[in-house]
């Protein structure tokens, strides 16, 4: 018996599947913010959703309350819930899968969410996460992009990663992806340590710009680059305040700066793609814009 609970089977446009989850996977709540801000941007509807009863230790992670018309109480699961959305203009549709990332059974889950993705005839998979790192706020964000297969390394200048030690459901999820014949890139991004406790727009936007190159979709982030704008110049008021952070802070930006001088800039994008990502976007806006 699977765990996917349909509600709609919608006919989607070469789909391309995008994933967060909530927990260590999270850091800064950036992956999950980014996620929600790509979902708010269109018209989605809720066409499944994954039983959390057999993958989710309730004792960590705890149902929620809620009282809705007429005083009754409802118990909210922490589920998985897949949503859809048509994007006019795009290389595709949008299917967007958010949760808390599991606590048991991953390579089941996994299954369960690839199983979906057949069934909404997806065609790639890409998974976003955060974690912390010693990088200081002032600084471009930090993005790393496995692919699953030479040629989506070659298309988006991704580069492999040497990283051996602890992964989340999205690392597991990625391998289950390229296992299945199932394309997949994971996007990660780098949190301040020092500024983990806060919500990270700037990291989310960065995820949020990763996620076009690799979608072939155009997300209008204006309100989240303003929002990132505006945490950078909290972050570095706090900062500045605290003799010393600021010192501290200082010494990341020279280790930064320094390894920036030293690497040549590689994988810049043509003349041709700018073209097309700039032909994409019009597309997108369409001819009213």
């Amino acid at each position: 018996m699977s765990e996917l609970i349909w509600s709609k089977r919608p006919v989607l446009q070469s789909p391309v599947l995008v994933a967060a989850f909530h927990g260590w996977n999270d850091a800064g709540d950036a992956a999950s913010a980014a996620l929600e801000f790509i979902r708010a941007q269109y018209d989605t509807v809720e066409v499944a959703t994954i039983d959390p009863e057999d993958f989710v230790d309730f004792t960590s992670v705890r149902p929620q309350v809620k009282v809705v018309q007429g005083g009754t109480r409802e118990i909210l699961w922490p589920d998985s819930t897949f949503s859809a959305a048509e994007v006019p203009g795009a290389d595709g549709d949008l299917v967007i899968l958010q949760g808390v990332e599991p606590c048991l059974r991953w390579r089941r889950y996994t299954d369960t969410v690839i199983e979906a993705a057949r069934a909404l005839d997806v065609r790639m998979v890409v998974t976003l996460g955060a974690l912390l790192n010693d990088v200081p706020h002032t600084r471009p964000v930090s993005v790393t992009g496995i692919a699953s297969d030479p040629a989506l390394v070659d298309r988006l200048g991704y580069e492999g990663t040497s990283y051996e030690g602890p992964t989340g459901i999205t690392g597991v999820l990625h391998h289950a992806c390229a296992a299945a014949g199932l394309p997949s890139v994971s996007l990660w991004a780098s949190v301040p340590h020092y500024v983990a406790a806060a919500p990270n727009p700037k990291v989310a936007l960065a995820l949020v710009r990763g996620f076009e190159g690799a979608a072939g979709v155009v997300v209008d982030a204006g309100e989240l680059e303003s929002a990132a704008e505006d945490y950078e110049r909290q972050v570095s008021a706090a900062v500045a305040s605290d003799p010393e952070v600021k010192a501290f802070v200082e010494r990341l930006e020279s280790a930064v700066d320094e390894v920036s001088d030293e690497r040549p800039p590689e994988n810049l994008p043509s003349a041709d793609m700018i073209a097309s990502d700039f032909q994409r976007f019009l597309r997108q806006r369409g001819p009213g814009a």
